[in-house]
């Protein structure tokens, strides 16, 4: 493990004089005391080994089989927590580990004490051994230890300290919203806490932070931000914890859509080039619409890695084509499993092989518009709804088919111009899209035409075809809200009744604000490359929703179901 920590800690006497990954050349001849855990042990003829590791690293220490501690060194258990005493020395050219901060030195044993001795344990620390999820869980503390999953912990804490330190030096002020609060509105199932002053009624833990941050501008607190828990009783996603997640939640006030991108766009772009292990390609995100990036990349969450693009056709919506670059080189059999694919998907494909037919390129530079169409590439017509996911399977498909997407890069985009309405499949009545506190684009004359047709100042922040966030320029005037809740068939009443403190806030005056709530997991997923949020979770939740460490959740004992007066009617084992 490398070292973590920027300046040296403060090391006690008690325990230790120093800490394991500090100690180089500057302290050999020294006598020493660390403290630890025993990483890995082992035998070499008259002389053990062991690998001590602490918060800032590992040393390798030494003793010989004629020293009177050498039994107790040998009786050792991997992972038991230790203090050794001893002086440190060079090690010999050849013995010299160069994967290891302290690679040039060792400590040799004087003195051993045992502070806590570890059974045998479930699974191994030292090395890369893959445990399986539940066993791992069960027994978090111990893989908290292992090097991949420490360190990615360690990145947490250094990504939230220089969020806070970013956001304080531009002006944005850290306020803590309730966690006890109402029923919110994004959509999820709330997580409820029954009241045990109040029998029958109950809390709800918070979706996001929506209603209070928009309450702060109205207060007059013009820049906010926090670290947010948020708790959404919905079903488990490798990119969401199951129950929680963390956001960064921002809003801003007196601002216009464009000047909250402006706003966020360079301090998540700072953070990627800080903390991520890639190059930021454009600091400067592009912007794409939501009708273009549906039609284009076939996904409101384009991944502009990809450098396939679709082009419109005049005259036929429903079709667009797509150039290969080489594709003339590919077998009809290659074709005919894409044309079965989209099959599969409900769209239908065709293609054409410029080659020698003339008219057939011609066609093709004719229908794809700008987009140069060589001798040697291929080019494939989609027809599709543009709603449909076709588009986005064949574009992804192709680019892992052919090798074809950018490695080792993170690119951004903004997604602006979401409908705020759309049509619901199952019952065919108009309902909000996106965040029913979103300002319409046009204000209150758009809302008494087609309802479909009214586009919102709403917005994403997508990189690697991964949406990190959603946000929004807010509806700040009570009317203009209360008649965009009314054309999604909410009448006045039932918003006053849910979301009157809103309302009252908004009606003492409130200033233009917006913001966004970039997910923590999420960058961190993309900043370590990692495919699961457990890997970059202190405790997460399995994908069923339980807590293996602590037992949750957990049945009520009857004396707290009673003093909150509450009875169970329905237990699952």
């Amino acid at each position: 493990m490398s070292t973590v920590h920027p300046t040296p800690l403060v090391a006690s006497t008690r325990y230790r004089t120093h800490h394991a990954g500090e100690l180089g050349a500057a302290d050999v001849d020294r006598e020493l005391r660390v403290a630890g855990f025993v990483h890995h042990k082992r035998e070499l003829g008259s002389l053990v080994f062991v690998e001590l590791r602490d918060a800032t690293g590992i040393v390798q220490c030494v003793i010989e089989r004629t020293h009177q501690a050498f039994e107790s060194v040998r009786a050792l258990t991997h992972e038991s927590v230790v203090t050794i005493t001893g002086k440190l020395v060079r090690r010999a050219v050849h013995a010299r580990n160069l994967k290891l901060s302290t690679g040039e030195v060792e400590l040799v044993i004087d003195g051993v004490e045992l502070l806590s001795a570890a059974e045998p344990l479930p699974f191994a620390v030292h090395d890369a051994h893959d445990a399986p999820e539940e066993l791992r869980l069960r027994h978090r503390a111990l893989d908290l230890r292992r090097a991949r999953v420490h360190a990615n912990i360690v990145l947490r804490s250094k990504v939230v300290a220089w969020l806070r330190e970013t956001l304080t030096a531009r002006g944005f002020l850290e306020i803590q919203t309730p966690i006890l609060t109402a029923s919110s509105p994004e959509g999820a199932r709330d997580y409820l806490v029954p009241s045990r002053l109040y029998p029958g009624n109950f809390y709800a833990l918070p979706q996001a932070p929506q209603l209070f941050k928009q309450l702060l501008m109205v207060g007059g607190f013009e820049r906010y931000f926090q670290i947010a828990p948020c708790f959404r009783d919905e079903d488990a996603r490798a990119d969401r914890s199951p129950g929680e997640f963390y956001q960064l939640d921002i809003e801003l006030a007196f601002v216009e859509q464009d000047e909250i991108l402006a706003a966020v766009e360079p301090v998540i772009a700072e953070l990627f080039a800080t903390f991520g292990r890639y190059p930021v390609a454009d600091r400067v995100f592009p912007r794409i619409t939501y009708r273009d990036a549906l039609l284009r990349y076939g996904s409101d969450k384009p991944d502009l890695r990809n450098p396939l693009v679709f082009e419109a056709l005049p005259g036929a919506p429903l079709v667009r084509a797509l150039r290969l670059p080489s594709g003339a080189a590919r077998s009809r059999r290659f074709f005919e499993a894409l044309r079965e694919r989209m099959q599969k998907s409900g769209a239908e494909l065709t293609w054409l092989v410029p080659g020698k037919p003339t008219q057939g390129l011609m066609r093709a530079h004719e229908e794809l518009g700008r987009t140069h169409v060589e001798q040697t590439d291929a080019v494939l017509w989609l027809h599709a709804a543009l709603e449909s996911r076709a588009a986005h399977e064949l574009r992804t498909h192709l680019a892992v088919e052919l090798s074809l997407l950018e490695a080792a890069t993170y690119r951004f985009c903004w997604v602006v111009d979401f409908p705020m309405y759309e049509r619901d499949a199952a019952t065919g009545q108009i309902t909000f899209s996106h965040n029913p506190f979103s300002m319409p684009q046009g204000g209150e004359s758009v809302l008494a035409g087609d309802p479909l047709a009214v586009l919102a100042y709403q917005y994403d922040l997508v990189c690697n075809g991964v949406e990190l966030s959603s946000g929004a320029l807010r509806n700040h005037r009570p009317l203009l809200l209360l008649r965009a809740f009314e054309v999604a068939g909410v009448p006045a009443a039932d918003v006053e009744a849910r979301f009157g403190g809103l309302l009252r806030g908004l009606r003492c005056g409130a200033p233009p604000h917006g913001g966004i709530a970039p997910g923590l997991d999420r960058m961190l997923m993309l900043l370590t490359d990692e495919p699961n949020l457990r890997e970059i979770t202190p405790f997460p939740l399995t994908q069923s929703a339980q807590d293996l460490l602590l037992g949750a959740p957990a049945r009520a004992r009857p004396e707290q179901l009673a003093e909150l007066g509450l009875s169970c009617t329905t237990q699952r084992d």
